[in-house]
């Protein structure tokens, strides 16, 4: 993709970005992001076919970033010297969902949450299978790794549901350590 492309992809998530701050996502109609991103109909329909399709790309886009293996310094953290330590790592995604917190209430008050949810879920499975399952001990071991691994993200999304609900008031930190209390007991 050119960086034309990239520049007005971008500019459309932002302006969808903008609106999930004000409204619900069933709420937002197609005209309000292209009125909201200052361009054409043809323009949004040559990057997306549907509004479901923008939500997928920009979760896609969201998550890439998050469960990146190459982390950078940020504006709120930086994680970039971690080094694949799997507490910097799930302290980051966290740190991304506190930071999108407005974003993610217009999302998650839609009936359409379930897609967040499952993105979370495939992305952070991923996660476990590289970063956390390589830690198993003996006491484990008997488990077999998708059961596992479904429970702890499971788990994480729970904790993560809980958070939200309870307005986000622990830091990223904080809910790391107790992510860590309920799982490795386990592993």
């Amino acid at each position: 993709m050119d960086r034309r492309m990239q520049k007005t992809r971008a500019g459309i998530f932002s302006a969808f970005n903008r609106l999930l701050s004000r409204k619900s996502y069933t709420k937002i109609t197609i005209q309000e992001i292209i009125d909201e991103a200052n361009i054409g109909r043809s323009t949004f329909y040559a990057h997306f076919e549907t509004k479901d399709d923008l939500l997928k790309a920009m979760c896609q886009n969201l998550f890439d970033h998050i469960f990146s293996d190459d982390l950078q310094a940020e504006e709120t953290h930086d994680f970039s010297l971690s080094k694949g330590q799997s507490n910097s790592l799930l302290t980051h995604i966290l740190y991304h969902l506190k930071d999108d917190e407005k974003n993610l209430h217009g999302l998650l008050g839609s009936e359409n949450s379930d897609l967040f949810w499952n993105y979370i879920r495939q992305q952070f499975s991923r996660f476990i299978k590289n970063y956390i399952l390589n830690v198993r001990t003996e006491k484990s071991s008997h488990i077999p790794d998708e059961l596992l691994n479904s429970h702890i993200a499971g788990s994480f999304i729970e904790l993560v549901k809980w958070w939200m609900k309870n307005g986000m008031k622990e830091s990223p930190e904080e809910l790391e350590k107790y992510f860590e209390m309920l799982i490795f007991p386990i592993i």
